[in-house]
């Protein structure tokens, strides 16, 4: 299980780095359990050259090499910095910051060049789900973005679902709704791959989290975690999404037994 803390544009410096110091005094992460969080891009120089309680992630990364880009950071640089992994293809910056397909291909490919574990993002609008195409959109997107990748690199690739049209509309994505979405995605995975391949990947589901329905949710049986948005700004309530996720864990191991 893989729980990823997604703080967006949130935070002073300050702020993110007493984040670190009282996610510190909590318990460890379950075993069986990782913990991811990307902060906004200035504080990752600096946070990577700490000791970290988490996995430190990267909200982005761009497209090309190093030249001259201005204002872009390359995956090397991430790398440099102590990242370890790269949100790539996430619904803000497809919907808002030009990052199309054939762009979060090129960016999948950067990461995993440097070395790098992606978390690469794919979901559907409301329009997607209301005409009925949203399975389509989805595999899509992950045509397009992995599924062409050889099988040894896979070992670098989590995989979240967003559905975009239940995040901050009012509306709810059902956990038999998500559950639903995971079993396609493996699906995919394994007519590309094979089913050990595809049991591999960390599926995470990416819609309003919360610890109010994180125990439903990492139930179901291709959900492997969550990328967490808003719930991952507080220490305690993040920390509680972790214990939800080594409870998950702890119901898995006992169902094989």
């Amino acid at each position: 299980m893989l729980v990823a803390g997604n703080w967006k544009s949130n935070k002073s410096f300050n702020e993110a780095r007493e984040f670190a110091h009282a996610f510190s005094q909590l318990p460890g992460a379950p075993e069986g359990v990782e913990v991811m969080v990307a902060p906004p891009a200035p504080y990752l120089a600096a946070m990577g050259a700490d000791s970290l309680p988490f996995r430190l992630g990267s909200q982005n990364v761009s497209a090309t090499g190093p030249g001259a880009q201005t204002g872009e950071f390359t995956a090397e640089m991430l790398a440099g910095c102590g990242v370890q992994d790269v949100i790539v293809g996430h619904s803000e910056r497809r919907d808002g910051h030009g990052d199309d397909d054939a762009r979060v291909a090129d960016k999948v490919n950067r990461v995993l060049d440097a070395g790098l574990r992606v978390v690469f993002c794919c979901g559907e609008s409301l329009l997607d789900r209301q005409g009925d195409v949203h399975f389509d959109k989805v595999l899509r997107q992950l045509e397009s973005g992995i599924l062409h990748l050889p099988a040894e690199a896979m070992v670098n690739v989590v995989v979240a679902y967003e559905p975009i049209w239940a995040i901050g509309t009012g509306l709810t994505a059902t956990a038999e709704q998500a559950q639903e979405m995971h079993a396609a995605i493996r699906g995919w995975l394994t007519e590309a791959y094979d089913a050990e391949v595809a049991r591999a990947i960390p599926l995470l589901y990416g819609g309003s989290c919360k610890p109010a329905n994180a125990d439903e949710l990492f139930a179901c049986p291709d959900v492997d975690g969550g990328l967490i948005g808003g719930a991952s700004l507080e220490p305690s309530t993040f920390h509680a999404l972790v214990e939800a996720a080594g409870r998950a864990v702890g119901n898995r191991e006992e169902a094989n037994v």
